[in-house]
């Protein structure tokens, strides 16, 4: 009883306080408007919770991304074991790792089904054409986001998931390969590539979802949010504005609170099942450290790649790039242009067979494929320049040891990193004068331990495949220019001039 005659001076101080704020802020003529400005009745419905389920989802992504990275270490070198100090020895951070992990599979799922919604509901029509650009670019932004996020793990699936990502990107024509050492900062997977998904996933797309959801709500709000589609009541330029505002002056209803209660039931919904699925199922991976070596892999994806994945494994290999460089540009472009090619006429997906008929497809399709990605029997195909012959002036002359160190050459793919004669990958140095710049001791440990981006293959050679590999880039150097040797050895006639003389009388030897 003797606290009650405090209670009007209490609310007079916060209104003065709220007064304050305002007069700073301008909260009641700019802010307040847009929280309570009015929507259809019919807007209110549970169909409508999938756009604010997936911004929540958003928001839990920046919490725990944020809370990750205190720990997380973006080198190619610490990135695994700052995980694994993350699942096994930091308190609860199995379980931070786990709601991230699940939070980007809600969030994509969420959003592709608010995508289909809107596309159902016929809500990409006149006048919302730029509300539905907007909402496809926020998607393509959201599965950079899990794709990027999926890389930032840095294991086995991930280094070879982003082998097969960059290779695909490198078919396009003219602007394949440029593409590539943009995105991995040179010709391979190394730090500097860990380092620019890291920025990709943390900084830019992030800020780019904050500013495109950011347009997309503010489109949202000046538009009006989309009336429930009823059969018959056709779109047209001429009289759907007038017919809106006045559906919003009958029938009515302030989004907050009134239209805003089942987003926040269905939010709740959401965050029960999220920390569930984090509690019972935890992180993905990682599933094992990176190792460039093992390319008899088989890398699985997230769920939201599964489908492209199988597709790739059940297409034949002269399919394969004529579906990358066609079927997303394709895709994409259609998505973009369907509020401009179809942006008048029927809402409603009763008198719309062809949209849901189109949904059901897709999913079935999709889900299909996503399916067979479960356990498609299927690796990288590494083989870029495998089959390409090793050139004629190079074998000539050549013992059986040296022959068959030319065979492993082709046999264990060397040629997909190194070039010879012209012909080959470019991650490596080209093999053409390697005897010249290193002695045979030097070689046999470059091949057996590694150094720089090359891995060791001490663990997948035999000794007598390591020496007659050895043996045969030994013979590898320019025309009368001697080999490199240990100076401590004296030089062999054979090596030093012997080897040169025999490739300056050999066709098109190398010079």
């Amino acid at each position: 009883m003797a606290s009650s005659p405090k209670t009007p001076q209490a609310k007079s101080r916060l209104v003065r306080i709220g007064e304050w704020f305002d007069l700073r802020l301008s909260f009641r003529e700019s802010i307040l408007p847009p929280i309570v400005h009015e929507i259809p009745r019919s807007s209110g419905s549970w169909w409508y919770v999938f756009g604010s389920a997936t911004l929540l989802c958003f928001v839990m992504q920046i919490v725990t991304g944020t809370c990750l990275a205190l720990v997380y270490v973006p080198s190619a070198d610490q990135a695994w074991n700052s995980l694994e100090y993350l699942n096994y020895q930091q308190p609860l951070g199995w379980f931070l790792r786990a709601l991230h992990f699940w939070g980007s599979n809600f969030m994509v799922a969420l959003m592709t089904i608010h995508l289909v919604q809107v596309f159902l509901f016929g809500a990409f029509k006149y006048p919302r054409e730029l509300t539905w650009v907007v909402g496809c670019v926020l998607f393509l932004c959201t599965i950079g986001m899990a794709f990027t996020g999926q890389v930032m793990r840095f294991d086995q699936d991930a280094y070879w998931g982003l082998g097969i990502g960059v290779s695909m990107m490198g078919r396009f024509p003219v602007i394949g390969e440029s593409l590539v050492h943009l995105v991995l900062g040179g010709p391979i997977i190394g730090a500097e590539t860990l380092s620019r998904f890291f920025a990709l996933h943390v900084f830019v797309i992030p800020g780019l979802l904050l500013i495109l959801i950011g347009l997309h709500l503010w489109l949202v709000i000046k538009v009006g949010i989309n009336e429930w589609p009823m059969p018959g009541r056709l779109v047209t330029r001429e009289r759907y504005l007038d017919e809106y505002h006045a559906l919003i002056e009958e029938d009515g209803e302030p989004f907050v609170p009134q239209g805003v209660r089942k987003d926040l039931v269905f939010a709740g919904l959401v965050l029960i099942a999220l920390f569930g699925a984090a509690a019972i199922f935890g992180p993905a991976g990682p599933n094992g450290p990176p190792d460039p070596t093992l390319i008899d892999t088989v890398p699985r994806p997230d769920f939201y790649f599964l489908w492209l994945f199988a597709a790739f494994a059940l297409l034949p290999p002269y399919l394969e790039t004529p579906l990358i460089l066609t079927a997303p540009v394709v895709l994409i472009a259609a998505a973009f242009l369907l509020p401009f090619y179809s942006n008048l006429g029927e809402k409603s997906w009763k008198r719309r067979p062809g949209a849901w008929v189109l949904v059901i497809t897709v999913f079935l399709m999709l889900g299909t494929l996503a399916y067979l990605g479960l356990s498609s029997p299927w690796s990288p195909h590494m083989d870029a320049w495998s089959g390409t012959p090793t050139p004629v002036q190079y074998v000539e002359g050549r013992t059986p040891l040296e022959l068959q160190g030319a065979i492993l050459l082709q046999q264990k793919q060397c040629r997909n990193c190194h070039s010879l004669g012209g012909e080959g990958g470019e991650r490596g140095p080209a093999l053409d004068h390697v005897a010249a710049v290193q002695t045979r001791d030097e070689m046999i440990r470059q091949v057996l331990q590694g150094d720089g981006n090359m891995p060791a293959y001490g663990k997948h050679l035999k000794p007598q495949e390591v020496t007659a590999l050895v043996a045969f880039l030994s013979t590898l150097h320019p025309s009368g220019e001697p080999v490199q040797r240990n100076s401590a050895s004296p030089a062999r006639p054979e090596e030093s001039v012997g080897r040169g003389a025999a490739a300056s009388r050999q066709p098109g030897a190398p010079s």
